[in-house]
């Protein structure tokens, strides 16, 4: 269920609550929800911008909040740092004119960006203020949120660089979205869309005639959470391209990295198989990036009888707090034997080769 459903059953379920509360049906169960309380808890931002708080932010000041609080796992311009997939990308100037992404059409992009897929701006403001940051949901400011909705919006080109975003003004942005006639009302999904000759809305009849595809099915579902193998050269090295200074960095897609021997060692299957998971992104073997280097890793484990079942769990579910404030993300694309594989050889001493 998502969080959007889940916050519409509570408030459905405090209402409810205080109506019969308030005719006396119950007693000494509580007290009915205040409407300020209730008014905290109904931050949902429709397509038509109703439910939108007052507030504006410029790019200048969404720049600031990003690189003090989404950095870390998105990449200093959103375009990742293998934490996440890339928010931004893969749309074109044609596209904020037509409001369809032709990419998404000829297939011809490395991998599907959040800009190149989302219709209305407001999906992007309701989820950045309900679910931002990862480590603090909720924590950041009406202003703030504007802030960081007119950097990513000017990221990608749709709105300029003294461009500053308002509760007024909103609806300029939403014009412009590359996608923004991108998505279909044509289903029972939407509602409101009244049936009309040009086959736009069906006055809300569920779709109850399509047949599933059950063919050719996934054996194993995978939660990407890595750039695709053929994608990371797209843009060049990564690594070459972030900045010299601060916990950001890319991972070298050069491909002049050593090769393994014929016949590797253990160090060298374990280092490889590191290296192509992405974890030499964030950790070092002798010294922290991101998160710490594995000879720390190794130093605080030591002598503990579980460590292994211990630290496997911990690269499995991700979490935060240990190392410090920036979230580990969780690893469940990696297979559990490759996990075994990683934390024998980080606790054995994580020697690269």
């Amino acid at each position: 269920m998502s969080r959007f459903s889940k916050t519409l059953i509570t408030l459905a379920v405090l209402a409810s609550a205080g109506s019969a509360l308030a005719e006396g049906k119950y007693t000494g169960v509580g007290r009915g929800a205040l409407p300020a309380e209730i008014h905290a808890w109904d931050i949902d931002v429709r397509p038509d911008f109703k439910g939108l708080r007052p507030g504006s932010g410029s790019v200048a000041q969404g720049e600031e909040t990003w690189e003090a609080k989404c950095t870390s796992c998105h990449g200093s311009f959103g375009e990742s740092n293998e934490v996440h997939t890339p928010l931004i990308g893969g749309t074109t100037k044609d596209d904020i004119k037509t409001g369809h992404v032709l990419s998404l059409v000829k297939g011809d992009a490395p991998q599907r960006t959040a800009i190149m897929k989302v219709a209305t701006v407001s999906t992007l403001f309701d989820y950045i203020n309900r679910s931002m940051p990862l480590t603090a949901p909720k924590s950041l400011s009406n202003n703030e949120v504007y802030g960081l909705l007119a950097y990513l919006l000017n990221q990608a080109e749709i709105v300029p660089a003294d461009f500053v975003l308002t509760d007024k003004n909103i609806a300029e942005a939403q014009a412009r979205m590359p996608n923004r006639n991108g998505m279909r009302t044509d289903h029972g999904m939407w509602p409101g869309a009244p049936a009309t000759k040009g086959g736009i809305g069906n006055g809300g009849k569920p779709d109850t005639k399509n047949t599933a595809c059950m063919s050719n099915c996934k054996t194993e579902v995978k939660v990407a959470s890595l750039l695709p193998v053929y994608a990371e050269t797209a843009h060049g090295n990564l690594a070459e391209q972030n900045r010299s200074v601060g916990p950001v960095r890319g991972k070298d897609t050069s491909g002049k990295a050593p090769v393994a021997p014929a016949a590797p060692s253990d160090n060298a299957a374990a280092t490889k198989l590191a290296t192509d998971s992405g974890c030499m992104a964030c950790h070092g073997v002798a010294n922290k990036i991101v998160g710490p280097g594995y000879n720390e890793v190794a130093a605080k484990y030591k002598g503990l009888a579980d460590a292994e079942a211990k630290l496997a769990a911990k690269v499995k579910a991700g979490g935060q707090g240990v190392w410090g404030a920036i979230p580990m993300p969780p690893q469940n694309q990696l297979k559990d034997g490759d996990i075994r594989s990683l934390v024998k050889w980080i606790l054995s001493g994580a020697k690269a080769q």
